[in-house]
This record gives structure tokens, C-alpha cells and sequence, in this order.
């Protein structure tokens, strides 16, 4: 029997911990101060940056879902956007983004007894293009690392397929987002273990 999702870390409901996890985000990677002070300049906007309604921009969350050995990478071939990505989503409302990209991951997947690690792995605000009379808007992404010892994924209706990815190989690989081949320096660094 799978345990479900776990979160570790404490008092997962606070917006103090985002603001401590920006904070330490900061610290960790200080060449990236001006994206963290997008993200934070967001959080305290008095329109709610939680709900996709807020066209301006909201936050999203994804997960960067490595297999028990911690060397490949689970994408999604996105249904809307036709590429391979992270798997991820709207917060739509919840203000606890490791548990958005943990709910994320697990829908999107399949896979059960998922778990994410504290603290914030990577940020990337991007456009997302009109779509269905949706006008363009920026999605901030809160990227976490979720953790899975099971394979089998199921492909779920937002995506074409899923597939297992070699995260060595995507550091170099200029047919995937530019995203994911910062994501694939960092985890190989290792500059996140803790």
C-alpha cells in the first residue's frame, strides 16, 4: 500500500513561509534577485495573484519529477502549449504552491505516494500565448522539487504523452525549454540537497 502525498514542511498554509522560501530562494541563487523581486513584488499586489482570473499575472506551480534514483526526469508533452514541460498548474486559489505542484504532479501523472521537498527549487515567469479567447498573460511558476519511487505513470487529458527523461542529457538538448535546461544545471549540481 502507497502512502499519500506528504509535505515536508512546516505550517504548509502560511504566506510567511513563501515569503521565507523567496527569501531563501534569494540567497541561494543571487544572480536571479530580480526574478525573486518580481515574484515577491506579486505577492503583496492587492488583486489576488492566486486565481487565474487575475490576467495581469498569477502564480503557478510545477514540479520537477525525478524517479527514485534522482536521474531522470518525468515531462509532459502539454496539450495547450504542444511542448514537453515540467508537469504543473494554476493555484487556482490555494496559497500553499508545494502542495499546487505536488496536487499537480499527482493528476497529471498518475503515480501515487508522491512527496515534495521544502523550499522553492527554481521561479520563472513566462507569457503564455491567447488561447481559446484567453487573452496572453504572464504565469509566475514556482517550480518544486516531488520525489517518486513508482514508474507508471498514467497520461492524463492535459498532455499528449508523458515520458521519463535523462536529465543529463537535457542540459545540452536545445529542443526543450529553456527552463527545464537551467532546472537540469541546477539539480546536477546539487547546489539544492540539503
Amino acid at each position: 500500500m502507497s502512502a499519500g502525498p506528504s509535505l515536508a514542511r512546516p505550517n504548509p498554509d502560511s504566506l510567511a513561509t513563501f515569503v521565507l522560501d523567496l527569501e531563501d530562494y534569494r540567497r541561494r541563487w543571487p544572480g536571479e534577485s530580480d526574478v525573486v523581486d518580481l515574484f515577491a513584488a506579486l505577492l503583496h499586489d492587492p488583486a489576488d495573484p492566486f486565481v487565474r482570473a487575475r490576467l495581469a499575472g498569477h502564480f503557478t506551480a510545477s514540479a520537477w519529477l525525478v524517479d527514485g534514483g534522482g536521474t531522470r526526469l518525468l515531462m509532459t508533452h502539454h496539450r495547450k502549449l504542444g511542448r514537453w514541460l515540467q508537469l504543473g498548474g494554476h493555484a487556482d486559489g490555494d496559497r500553499d504552491l508545494a502542495r499546487v505542484a505536488l496536487r499537480e504532479a499527482g493528476e497529471e501523472s498518475g503515480l501515487s505516494g508522491l512527496r515534495v521537498m521544502s523550499g522553492i527549487f527554481d521561479l520563472d515567469r513566462h507569457l503564455i500565448p491567447e488561447h481559446k479567447g484567453v487573452p496572453a498573460h504572464w504565469h509566475y511558476d514556482v517550480r518544486y522539487i516531488v520525489c517518486t519511487t513508482r514508474e507508471d505513470f498514467i497520461v492524463s487529458d492535459e498532455s499528449h504523452a508523458l515520458a521519463w527523461r535523462d536529465i543529463e542529457t537535457l542540459v545540452a538538448d536545445e529542443s526543450v525549454d529553456p527552463s527545464i535546461r537551467r532546472m537540469a544545471g541546477k539539480w546536477l549540481k546539487g547546489v539544492t540537497a540539503r
